[in-house]
This record gives C-alpha cells, sequence and structure tokens, in this order.
C-alpha cells in the first residue's frame, strides 16, 4: 500500500505522524509523496482540507483517511489513541478478499472563475464564498443561464453536501447529507427592504443545474475556496456546480454521516 501522512504541525500530530511512519514500515507499507492511494490526515478539518487541496488533482486515484487531534473533527474517524487499530485494519483489509476499504465517496464543488486576467477552474471539498471588501457584494445571481436575483449583502456562499455543516450552516443553511448530488447557496447579511429584496433562504441546486454570479461592478472582492483565500479586483463572473469527481474515504469501521452530525454538534 502506498501512502502519504500530513499532519497539523503541532507536537501531538507531528508525534503520531512518525508513530505512523513505525507501524506503517512493519506491515511493509510505502511511503509515496507522489501517487499515494491512501492519505492520512492527523490534526482536524483544516487539516484535511490542506491534505485535499493537496492532492487535488489525483482525488480519482486516492482515499483520504482523518485522524483527530483537535476540538471538531468532522472529517476524522480516528482519535489519537486509536492509531495502531487503524493500521492493523488497513493492513488486515489489504490481504482480504476484496484487496480494498469501503469507500465512501462526497459530492465536490466546482468553480470556475472568469477575470479579465484569465479563467482558472477550482474544487472545493466545503465550500466557495465571495465577499466584497471595501463595500456591500452587489451582483447577479443566474440559475441556469436565467437571471434570478441581484443580490445586495455582505457576500454568497455556495457549500457541498459534506460543507453544509461548516459555514453554510452558521448561515441558516440546511444540512445535507452527502449522497444527495447538490450544491446549496446561502445569503451572508443580504439586504431586504422596500428597494433591495433578494431571496432570503437557503437554495439547493441539484447535479443538472448550476448558478453564474456576476458582481454589477469592478470592485474589490475576496474569494475564499476552503481554506484558500484569493483577492480579486478584476472578476467577471463565477460558476459553480457539481463536480464531475468526488473524493473518496476510506471507512475502516462503520461512521454513518449522521452519527458524524450527531458528534460533531450534540454531543
Amino acid at each position: 500500500m502506498r501512502y502519504y501522512v500530513l499532519d497539523r504541525g503541532d507536537q501531538l500530530s507531528v508525534d503520531l505522524a512518525e508513530q505512523f511512519h513505525k507501524l506503517a514500515a512493519q506491515r511493509n507499507f510505502e511511503m509515496d509523496a507522489e501517487t499515494p492511494e491512501i492519505v492520512i490526515s492527523i490534526g482536524g478539518d483544516g487539516t484535511m482540507l490542506h491534505a485535499f487541496h493537496t492532492f487535488a488533482d489525483h482525488i480519482p486515484n486516492i482515499a483520504f483517511v482523518g485522524v483527530h487531534t483537535g476540538h471538531l473533527g468532522f472529517y476524522s474517524d480516528w482519535k489519537s489513541d486509536e492509531l495502531a487499530e487503524l493500521v492493523d485494519l488497513m493492513s488486515t483489509n489489504l490481504l482480504s478478499a476484496d484487496n480494498s476499504a469501503r469507500i465512501v465517496k462526497y459530492p465536490l464543488l466546482e468553480l470556475t472563475i472568469h477575470k479579465k486576467s484569465g479563467t482558472s477552474s477550482h474544487i472545493a471539498l466545503n465550500e466557495f464564498t465571495l465577499k466584497g471588501v471595501y463595500s456591500t457584494l452587489v451582483a447577479q445571481i443566474d440559475i441556469n443561464d436565467t437571471t434570478f436575483e441581484m443580490f445586495r449583502g455582505d457576500g454568497i456562499c455556495v457549500s457541498t453536501p459534506s460543507g453544509s455543516t461548516a459555514y453554510n450552516k452558521s448561515l441558516g443553511g440546511a444540512m445535507v447529507h452527502p449522497s444527495i448530488e447538490a450544491i446549496q447557496i446561502a445569503e451572508i447579511a443580504s439586504i431586504n427592504n422596500r428597494i433591495y429584496r433578494t431571496m432570503g433562504a437557503p437554495l439547493l441546486l441539484p447535479k443538472h443545474h448550476h448558478c453564474d454570479i456576476y458582481p454589477s461592478k469592478d470592485q474589490r472582492l475576496l474569494i475564499t475556496i476552503d481554506h484558500i483565500a484569493i483577492p480579486v479586483d478584476d472578476l467577471i463572473s463565477i460558476s459553480c456546480k457539481v463536480a464531475e469527481h468526488k473524493i473518496s474515504f476510506a471507512r475502516y469501521r462503520p461512521y454513518p454521516f449522521w452519527n458524524r452530525v450527531r458528534s460533531a454538534f450534540l454531543r
């Protein structure tokens, strides 16, 4: 098995990474920083986001496993004292008849950013946001190439189903099970009065739909893609849709999504 470990950088996570390498060597796992089959994230959800974007170009060929060492690890199945059990199950599974863990796939968000200086494509595990830096964001939102509304407010958040439990949740968006291939649009402090009017409620778009966001004027804007911030001052539009590829998580023991939600927010 080819693997790679990415840790958060704090002492506990670094120590656990070293422990994993020693246990992996005993099972003849091969450390591979270029084309791993399994990526182990040791830290919190931020570490998993970092791991995801590190290997974004290889998403179809990689499965992720999260080891939790922080306060909240929504993407993490394993605790810091369970590392030996994880490696043992990985090794046992490698020798099993089907030669693979149970793979759970979550939908991703695909973005195409059109700027006067060029066009770029990105994928997000949690969400993308667009905000005004010095003033209110004013932007036209189209759904399936038809104008839907003119938004005025602090910004727009477009999330994946797994990301629906993150920033989207704090904006009053719904939590969506990852088996539903969709993206969710949530408003950030929209302006609603006699003059300005927005929908004022989250919107869920299925896989075969897309949305486009057009800022109404040249202004300094901030795009975030998960933990990555991109300042722009020449934005033309941003197109959003469910990505063709999904992220894969290797499940070496059951951890249903709603159990994960309950553990993260209600325990």
